[in-house]
């Protein structure tokens, strides 16, 4: 054969043969020629792997001739980019792995850490075959993704309701809070809202998936590097956990991540046991089988008011950067009451939620039952469980109704609650704007109850829950009090919400939101008042008390759960069949004042006014079994 014919077949040869090896296809004819040194050739193919973790294994060959093509044109900048990303790869990863679940935590001492996640993963990652090593590094990577959507879940949730994101119950949740925002910044903002959460939470997905498969990758081209590396940050992090090692009063060896995931793991095997025991415990109703007859007896003849007063904590009366003006609103409410002939006496108690999830405090001091999460409400609407305004309906004493302007739609649950008629924000006449969330002044709304129910001839007495919500967050912008006459269909108050603070320029600011939330506090509790003075009589009785403390930015990150109560009573004997519950005088409780859980409220309640107060738990009747009273007892 001539040389041109052998330098013909090495070409051929050559044409046959990639980065990664010989290509598949029938051998050339003829006898066996010298063929490059393929070993020697991917040897110095490694290592210059290994001298630029930008180059990929196995990428697409015209890709890759691409990518040198601008290698070689800007080395330095190639290099600069590719180690720029590794170590984005590297920080996102850590990132991820260190996140906090409260905003208190997210300090520069948090990250000073060795999560023991990270060092297990690059092990695994380490002994895995290529195809394997990338389709775990994806895997680990979108579920460490999903892991810090819950953390930054945990982080709202913490900030707004006092507690951690429940991956059972709390999607139903997330959709509130869309309506939230379009009520407080209006519907561009809320879409926008929308749309970036989405985007967000994809990119985290995605993100943290090429992440770790570039991580993975850079392990696998510098395998001895990447395994001294693990193989250190493993003994170190055996020897702190065993000694103890301690940064800012954390572990220096931790383990937060699978910490985290075991707590979920945990809360979700709790809720839905949960669900299955607290359906038994609302089957037991100390008062289910009452007779009517024998139910509110005490209070026969009289006008009764359930009014909630919308995040009024506990805070509002004793931090100093709010309590001044609550203080000095609630001390002159109960001086106009004094003088106008009615008393009142007041206490704490403590309700299931905290910052938000009204409708859960509204239950929970309705029936008589801990209803701190969505499962429970649901059970317990459900049901048949006896609520305090449904036992003003069995005796068939009072007509009953709901005053809640914050309900916009369908609000099926006022027939559990024992409610003639319901009027949500859609009847009751309103033609005013809107003050963020609030759909309506607390003025009007207790304005519209008077036109509607209070003020009109009936022939029994009246028994309304009323919800007020001037006082909801974002506390901007806040109705002024003006002249009952003028209060009209409510187009008064266009100039009033127009002259008011933007929700903006005050939710963001500490200072500024409490100052406001002290100002809608007081709004709400002299609108009350004054309605109780121009509207009431002798036979008003006023049962009022807040919902729930207001968010961790106003009420503190250390604050309790508790909530004012007061009843105002024209009648003595009324506040008479209630002394012995230790309550002060006034609207204004004081540090000493009894603090009682809210669900206890409802027992107390039936019982001070049935046929015999004071006497036991429940008056006698066939359905008042022993076991049931003393799960009743214990309860309390």
């Amino acid at each position: 054969m001539s040389r041109q014919s052998s330098s013909h077949q090495r070409s051929e040869t050559d044409k046959g043969t990639t980065e990664e090896g010989p290509t598949e296809g029938p051998a050339p004819e003829g006898p066996p020629q010298r063929t490059p040194d393929i070993p020697a050739q991917r040897q110095e193919d490694a290592e210059e792997r290994d001298a630029d973790p930008e180059q990929e294994v196995g990428t697409v060959p015209g890709v890759a001739a691409t990518r040198e093509g601008w290698r070689a044109r800007y080395p330095v900048a190639a290099r600069t980019v590719a180690w720029t990303v590794t170590g984005l790869s590297f920080a996102l990863v850590f990132l991820a792995l260190s996140l906090p679940t409260k905003l208190t935590l997210l300090e520069p001492s948090a990250f000073m850490r060795i999560p023991v996640e990270g060092v297990f993963g690059a092990t695994l990652l380490l002994m895995l075959p290529s195809m394997a090593r990338r389709v775990v590094a994806v895997l680990a990577g979108v579920v460490l993704g999903a892991l810090t959507i819950l953390n930054l879940l945990d982080i709202g949730f913490n900030e707004f309701l006092g507690r951690g994101f429940n991956v059972v119950l709390d999607w139903i949740l997330l959709d509130d809070a869309q309506s939230y925002v379009k009520d407080a910044l209006g519907g561009t903002a809320a879409t926008a809202a929308v749309i970036g959460v989405v985007v967000l939470a994809v990119a985290v997905l995605v993100l943290m998936g090429l992440a770790v498969l570039r991580i993975s990758n850079v392990m696998a081209r510098n395998s001895a590097v990447a395994t001294r590396t693990t193989l250190v940050l493993g003994t170190v992090w055996v020897m702190c956990a065993a000694l103890g090692v301690q940064v800012a009063g954390a572990p220096f060896a931790s383990r937060s991540t699978t910490a985290l995931v075991q707590d979920r793991a945990e809360r979700v095997r709790k809720t839905l046991e949960d669900e299955r025991e607290f359906a038994k415990v609302a089957a037991v109703d100390t008062y289910g089988d009452t007779p009517g007859d024998q139910l509110l007896t005490g209070l026969r003849g009289k006008d009764m008011m359930f009014t909630f007063i919308e995040s009024y904590g506990r805070s509002a009366i004793e931090d100093p950067a709010i309590a001044p003006g609550v203080d000095k609103t609630l001390k002159n409410a109960t001086k106009r009451l004094n003088k106008a002939g009615f008393a009142s006496k007041s206490g704490w108690l403590t309700s299931a939620t905290y910052g938000g999830s009204s409708w859960l405090g509204h239950s929970t001091f309705l029936t008589g039952l801990w209803i701190d999460n969505q499962n429970r409400y649901r059970t317990v609407t459900a049901g048949d469980h006896m609520s305090i305004t449904r036992a003003f309906q069995r005796t068939g004493a009072w007509r009953t109704v709901g005053i809640m302007p914050g309900i916009t739609k369908g609000w099926p649950e006022g027939k559990f609650y024992g409610l003639d008629h319901v009027y949500d924000s859609r009847d009751l006449g309103y033609k005013g704007p809107k003050f963020s969330w609030s759909t309506m002044p607390d003025q009007y709304a207790l304005k519209a109850f008077e036109h509607l129910e209070h003020g009109k001839k009936r022939d029994k007495p009246l028994m309304s829950e009323i919800i007020l919500t001037s006082s909801h967050q974002p506390w901007a912008p806040i109705p002024k009090t003006i002249p009952w006459s003028q209060v009209g269909d409510g187009s008064v108050y266009k100039a009033i919400q127009k002259a008011g603070k933007h929700p903006a320029d005050v939710f963001t600011d500490s200072d500024k939101v409490k100052a406001e939330y002290g100002k809608s506090i007081q709004y709400s509790v002299n609108s009350l008042i004054d309605y109780v003075l121009k509207y009431g009589n002798k036979n008003t009785v006023l049962v009022f008390l807040g919902d729930h403390q207001p968010l961790s930015r106003v009420s503190g990150n250390n604050a309790s759960r508790d909530v004012p109560v007061a009843i105002v009573a024209h009648d003595k004997a009324v506040l008479d069949r209630i002394s012995h519950w230790g309550w002060e005088d006034g609207l204004m409780p004081g540090a000493k004042a009894p603090v009682w859980k809210m669900s206890s409220f409802r027992d107390r309640f039936l019982d001070a006014y049935g046929p015999n107060p004071g006497g036991g738990t429940a008056p006698s009747s066939p359905s008042a079994s022993p076991k049931a009273s003393a799960k009743a007892s214990a309860k309390r």
